[in-house]
């Protein structure tokens, strides 16, 4: 089974997906991502497109890739991934399900106001590039296609996890942290995760 975890750019795909992780077991954390930074890095500057999801080979490479590890792999495997297009969650996400294999989709939700807070509070500028398509990422997962929607204003990140996994119908280990432990698992989680160019 593959577990989307979709949102705006600060909505906590990566706090959700790596909380998953720990409660599962024989999961893994696929981050659909490292393919974008490979792509940018190795084309010359003068054919870069502002976006690594508008490079056709973006897709393709994800598709194949999740599929390959579907197809290999006998566990449950986490992607968390802001795609807000429907062609491209189609090219992907669409595919995948096409061949048969089990993606469930959730798309975590928040106001414009939530996600700028959180962006600001995890050390990233007014007008860093998630700030930038907080608009554009709300609006366009609003769509049915994007469902399940969870609205996490109210949630901690335990608690999407818990609520993800229950809509999943995936046991999790009971979590036995102390707060102190679950906030260093959490600042771990988005320094490890801290991008620079932002």
């Amino acid at each position: 089974m593959i577990l989307w975890i979709n949102g705006a750019f600060g909505a906590g795909k990566t706090q959700t997906a790596f909380e998953l992780h720990r409660r599962i077991p024989n999961s893994f954390v696929y981050d659909p991502e490292n393919a974008g930074y490979f792509i940018r890095k190795n084309i010359p500057p003068s054919i870069r497109k502002p976006d690594f999801q508008e490079y056709p080979l973006w897709r393709e490479f994800n598709y194949a890739m999740l599929k390959h590890i579907a197809c290999e792999y006998d566990g449950v495997i986490i992607a968390p991934m802001t795609v807000v297009d429907p062609v491209y969650f189609e090219e992907i996400v669409g595919r995948l399900r096409t061949d048969g294999m089990t993606v469930k989709h959730f798309a975590l939700c928040a106001p414009r106001e939530v996600i700028l807070q959180r962006l600001k509070s995890r050390g990233e500028r007014s007008n860093s590039w998630g700030a930038q398509q907080a608009e554009r990422c709300i609006e366009g997962l609003s769509q049915d296609i994007f469902r399940e929607h969870i609205d996490t204003v109210d949630l901690s990140v335990s608690q999407v996890a818990e609520r993800i996994a229950d809509m999943a119908h995936i046991p999790l280990l009971p979590d036995h942290r102390g707060a102190v432990r679950k906030k260093f698992d959490q600042i771990k989680t988005q320094l490890d995760h801290f991008r620079f160019f932002n």
